[in-house]
């Protein structure tokens, strides 16, 4: 049982970009993957670099080297128990795009309008 719950970013049409994109990698790739996941489910905040970073207002890095590519999750915190991770990309440049983090924070101001911390407590209680 641990202090953190990861949740997906889930539009209100339905679409996951992030199960969108791990379903795209290959096997092995998705294995590490989840391991890290489950390593920012276990430290949450406390995630140090190079595993993980803060943005800006309050939107996070989740750092993934896969077959050689520099791999990104973004991902916020909310409600105390939750880190919501909005979608993942291929950082192809120095810095982290501008746009990709303005859609992590258009995503996150999507879902809190959304979604209240009774929804994903009535969901995901039992896990924490």
């Amino acid at each position: 049982m641990s202090k953190w719950k990861i949740v997906y970013y889930e539009s209100a049409e339905g679409t996951c970009p992030v199960e969108k994109f791990i379903d795209s990698r290959k096997i092995n790739n998705r294995a590490k993957i989840f391991s890290l996941l489950s390593l920012l489910e276990e430290k949450g905040p406390n995630l140090p670099r190079p595993y993980a970073d803060l943005l800006k207002e309050g939107i996070h890095e989740l750092r993934v080297k896969l077959s050689g590519d520099q791999i990104r999750f973004l991902y916020f915190f909310c409600y105390k128990n939750f880190i919501i991770l909005t979608h993942a990309f291929k950082k192809k440049s120095k810095k982290v795009p501008e746009k990709e983090i303005n859609k992590a924070i258009m995503f996150r101001d999507d879902f809190l309008k959304r979604i209240s911390e009774s929804d994903l407590m009535e969901v995901y209680n039992e896990d924490l």
